[in-house]
């Protein structure tokens, strides 16, 4: 997968995994990085799917509906890059932590709902729910960041809230924040997932 690659700052062993929103590229989500955590490592990953032209990371059949093989398919191609990715740049594979926009959000909260502790926390802004109807595994005390927008036009807040419930029942440690915006990802959202970042830093 086309990725970008920035090693941590002042010894910190965490790495933040970014993943760009449909149309957007690996080094959209570089500010947010910046924002969460600074000394962190980058490893910004654009989405193999090109949908006119749109980088995307799995394939949808209209808006809002995803071609659920493709998600499948492409979330164990992103898991496997994961594993990969720590061998090839050193750092530790549980220390990897994803912040996703949009698509990104969706495959970010993908990974979560088909594999056992792919992350160690998640920063999921404007996701939508991934799958319904399968058992999810165990993600008791996972951090898990959702930011929303209350008029979003493409992810309903009924959505959002299905997430959080799903996530929740799983044992995920999950924080819901709700931005009175639409889908756009704004400034005080990612403030918010600073915060919570440092917390659970520092837990």
């Amino acid at each position: 997968m086309k990725h970008i690659y920035h090693e941590p700052k002042n010894g910190s062993q965490e790495v933040l995994l970014l993943l760009h929103g449909t149309g957007g590229n690996e080094e959209d989500l570089l500010p947010l990085a910046e924002m969460i955590d600074p000394d962190a490592a980058v490893l910004g990953v654009r989405g193999n799917v090109d949908e006119n032209g749109m980088n995307r990371f799995f394939r949808r059949l209209q808006e809002g509906v995803f071609d659920e093989a493709d998600l499948i398919f492409r979330t164990g191609e992103l898991h496997n890059f994961i594993d990969q990715a720590s061998q090839d740049y050193g750092f530790e594979r549980e220390n990897v932590t994803a912040v996703g926009y949009s698509n990104g959000a969706n495959i970010a909260a993908s990974l979560l709902y088909h594999y056992e502790n792919p992350l160690k926390q998640a920063y999921l802004f404007h996701p939508m729910v991934p799958r319904r109807g399968i058992d999810l595994p165990d993600m008791k005390g996972l951090p898990v960041f959702i930011g929303a927008g209350s008029n979003d036009p493409i992810c309903a807040p009924e959505e959002t809230e299905e997430l959080h419930k799903h996530l929740q029942e799983a044992g995920a440690d999950v924080k819901l924040y709700w931005a009175d915006q639409g889908h756009q990802l704004t400034r005080e959202e990612v403030e918010e997932a600073r915060s919570f970042y440092v917390k659970k830093k520092g837990e």
